[in-house]
Formats: C-alpha cells, structure tokens, sequence
C-alpha cells in the first residue's frame, strides 16, 4: 500500500492569461537571480564594487545556459538525431537538458570576457559566486520536478516521486526522486563553501574549486541512480565518468595553488580600491588644517606680540620722563 509519495505536477507550464510560465524556466531565473544577489554579497565584503557581479554575469549566464544545452544535446544526441526525432526539439531548451559542465565550462568564459572588460581577477570572482551557484543549482533542479525527468530507480519509499507521464519512454510508477537528491546535496556544497572561505580564507579560486569537488562528489552517486537513457563506458554514465575526472582536477587546483599562492587576495577590485583610497585622501584633507590658515595665525600671533611689545616700551619711557 502506497501511503506517501511525491506527487508530480499535471502540467509543467501556468497560463498568465496568454503568456505561458513554464516551472523549468521559472526555476532557472530564479535561480539566477539568488545566484548574483548571494554572489554580490560576497564580491562586496571582499572589497569589491556593487553591481560588478551582476554586470559580468551577463555575460556569464547566456554563455552557461549555451554551452549547458550543448553539452546535453551532443552527449544525448540520440534524443534529437536518430530515427523518429525532430532535430528543432534541440532548441527547446524550455523542456529541459542541461549539462552541468557545459554550463560551468562555457559560464567560466563568459565570466572570463566579462572579467577582463571589469578589470577584475576571474578566480576572485568564481570565489565569490560559488556558494550561489550551488544554491542556483538547487532551485533550478526543481525545474526537472516540473518536467517528470530526473529520477532514479523505481521505489516505495515515503519521499517517491510519481510519475504520471508516459512519454519520451517514461514508465508511470513511483521513483527515487534523484532531483530531490541533487537538490539537497547542492544546498549542502553552498553551505560546506560558505563555512570553508570564512575558516580558512580561501582565496585565488579554491573556494570554486572546493564546490567542484564537492559537486562532483555527490554527483557521482545521484547519477549512479538514475535509469533514464545514457551512455555507458566500461559500465558507468559518462557523467560518471566526467564527474571523477572533473573531481581530480578540482582537487589538484587546490593543492597546487595553495602552494604557489597561498592565503587570499588583498584586492579584488582595484578601481574600487582605488576608489576607496581618494575617498580616505580626500576626507584626510579636509581634516587637516591648511598650509594658508596656519600662516595666518601665526602672523596674529606675531603682531599680537609686537603690539603688546611696543606698547610696553611706551609705557616705560613715559615712567622715566616723570623720575
């Protein structure tokens, strides 16, 4: 007897009367937009501007949500390309498919142009957006919720997702809800970097690299356990795959660039530095006495001194003229 389970939205799209507002695309601007306010936070309590990081994610978030669906659409291309599919559904972004590290890989370059436009360090900015990407991550898996994708094997646990659809080879049933899973272990990777960076400083990109690896690590197991269509190498998912190797490279950045650039960057945004420093000047100078206003004390003072001075010689002749 089936006595709890989660139960899967009837539609994935609302109506606004003739506008359509589909949860997948919902969940990934909102996403977005806890990203850059989080990732904002940070960049200014590292000395950074306001704004900067909302200005180079505009470059950063088109390049991701590109190179997400291209990843998805090459290593899946069996769901576009062979026989019976429509090769215009891989401009559908709005149905779902994106891979993460296409995402990441092609968001890094937008964030790169857009770095290089700001005059700031790339590894100081992903340090400072990683925790929002996690929590970015976390939301926009729902939007697979809103999609009946995602899940892993079939299940009666309380927390089973239902799946009532039938398409795309779906088989109705109750699942292990792997992007609930997903979900969940991201928040996880947000909070693990947030307390990691506070403890121990961590700077020159190893806060990114730290959510990488953390990523990658639970990635792996929530990808063990899903059933929906995949390649295989040597018996794993090629996400199992990508996501060992993109593990070991995050680990190797940390302790190769603990040793060649330890502790944290002092500035982070020079123009604001910068900035900062004319302020302090400036509000020095106006503290300070100027060079005129003590000139002219100091000539009050001189002739204060000679007028008392002359006014005593008077006052001593005048007595040696009565004796």
């Amino acid at each position: 007897m089936e006595l709890a389970y989660i139960p899967s939205p009837s539609s994935g799209v609302l109506y606004l009367g003739p506008v359509p507002l589909r949860g997948y695309a919902f969940c990934i601007i909102i996403g977005v937009f806890v990203a850059v306010w989080l990732g904002n936070k940070r960049w200014v309590a590292r000395g950074g501007r306001t704004g900067t990081v909302a200005d180079i994610a505009v470059w950063a978030v088109p390049f991701g949500l590109l190179g997400g669906r291209l990843y998805h659409v090459i290593t899946d291309y069996q769901l576009y390309f062979s026989e019976g599919r429509d090769w215009v559904d891989a401009f559908k972004i709005w149905e779902g498919g994106l891979g993460i590290w296409g995402a990441i890989a092609f968001g890094a370059l937008g964030a790169w142009i857009g770095c290089r436009r700001r005059g700031v360090p790339l590894p100081a900015y992903a340090d400072a957006v990683a925790p929002g990407i996690a929590f970015a991550q976390a939301i926009g898996r729902w939007g697979n919720w809103f999609n009946q994708e995602l899940y892993g094997r079939s299940t009666d646990v309380p927390w089973a997702v239902e799946i009532t659809s039938s398409g795309d080879g779906r088989v109705p049933g109750t699942y292990h809800p792997t992007f609930l899973y997903e979900s969940l272990w991201c928040i996880g990777v947000a909070l693990l970097v947030i307390w990691a960076d506070r403890r121990f400083k961590l700077g020159h990109g190893r806060a990114f690299a730290l959510y990488v690896a953390a990523y990658c690590a639970g990635r792996f197991w929530i990808e063990y356990m899903r059933v929906d269509e995949a390649h295989h190498i040597l018996g794993l998912r090629l996400n199992n795959w990508t996501s060992i190797l993109v593990f070991l490279l995050a680990v190797l950045y940390i302790v190769v660039s603990a040793r060649k650039r330890p502790g944290r960057e002092e500035v982070v945004e020079p123009a604001a530095a910068e900035a900062a420093e004319a302020a302090e000047a400036e509000a020095g100078e106006k503290d300070a006495p100027s060079v005129e206003e003590g000139a002219s004390g100091a000539e009050g003072d001189s002739d204060s001194d000679d007028s008392s001075g002359s006014e005593g010689a008077k006052d001593g002749a005048g007595s040696a003229k009565k004796s």
